[in-house]
């Protein structure tokens, strides 16, 4: 099935596309989406609008902390000072950290629109200091555990985390548009969706924001790229299968979680590694398919918060683009 920049939600929803538009200024808007293949864009629609890019900053964040273990200023496997796990398994969420997206205080602070919590008071309502499980003996998802992360790699290169982000990652994979949101001013040229009053520092490991089509350029050229050796784009694959977590109808068959990407087969057939993410107002969703099918890659961005229609939406792309070939 082909003709998806053309033919948009319709060629993959079909006769559902009414259901998955909405309202926006004078007209209606479907996801936005973009297609790359051979580091090129094949098929796209608004992809260069800016968004944010919410947890798919975590598979930047750790392509970063891996550039750093690249360069041996950072040990993927020895326990970080004072504390008694690693940097894989931050990376993995298997750190025993505890999250706040469960804490009703927060979604209630956010809606208010109150000034973000210091990092203090983050970790002190997450009750941080209190291990969901032993290191390596579970499996918890945590931005807590990326916001150390963020904190591991300011320290190491002495620079704050967007200066870190472009000299270590985005530059280098010639991502040029793409920045660390700090305040609400920062957002004022970002679609948001149906947000209009978020501040960025809500997000404890880093907001980016940039380009649609930067998300996809950047996995693609990550994935296929030689910024990371061999060894370490075998490390970031490794998958830690996740069995009990609930599917609904988002295409996963046997979900997993590697190095800062969400991995795993889905409906279809392939198994893809990338991130969704989401936030008030909008969602993410970002992967890349296996080296046989030349490694095509989709971001998908939709202005609602239905992580299930960018998932599928980006499997679908992938797979047409499969038997499109």
């Amino acid at each position: 099935m082909g003709g998806v920049a053309a033919l948009g939600a319709a060629t993959i929803f079909g006769a559902e596309k009414k259901h998955y538009q909405h309202s926006i200024g004078d007209g209606q808007l479907s996801p936005l989406f973009t297609l790359i293949k051979d580091n090129s864009v094949v098929r796209t629609d608004r992809a260069e609008t800016i968004v944010p890019w919410w947890s798919f900053t975590k598979t930047v964040i750790a392509a970063a902390a891996l550039v750093l273990v690249r360069d041996e200023k950072l040990a993927l496997d020895a326990s970080l000072p004072g504390k008694p796990y690693t940097l894989r398994q931050l990376l993995q969420h298997r750190s025993g950290l505890p999250d706040y997206g469960g804490l009703p205080e927060y979604h209630e602070a956010v809606a208010g629109g109150e000034e973000p919590w210091s990092r203090a008071v983050f970790l002190k309502k997450a009750n941080a200091d209190k291990l969901l499980f032993e290191p390596g003996h579970g499996w918890q998802y945590s931005n807590l555990g990326y916001g150390l992360i963020a904190d591991l790699i300011e320290q190491t290169t002495k620079q704050n985390l967007n200066d870190s982000l472009q000299s270590l990652v985005l530059n280098p994979l010639a991502v040029m548009k793409t920045r660390i949101a700090l305040e609400s001013a920062d957002l004022k040229s970002v679609f948001m969706g149906d947000e209009k009053d978020y501040h960025p520092g809500w997000v404890f490991h880093g907001l980016l924001v940039g380009p649609l089509q930067e998300s996809a350029l950047f996995l693609h050229r990550l994935m296929t790229g030689t910024l990371l050796t061999p060894s370490l784009l075998d490390e970031i694959r490794k998958t830690h299968v996740l069995d009990d977590v609930p599917i609904g109808e988002r295409p996963w068959v046997k979900p997993g979680y590697a190095l800062g990407l969400m991995r795993g087969p889905v409906t279809g057939g392939l198994i893809l590694e990338g991130h969704s993410g989401e936030g008030p107002g909008s969602v993410i969703a970002v992967y890349i398919a296996p080296e046989e099918m030349g490694h095509p890659t989709a971001a998908v961005f939709y202005s609602k918060m239905d992580i299930t229609l960018v998932e599928n939406f980006a499997v679908t792309m992938l797979i047409n683009e499969n038997k499109d070939d």
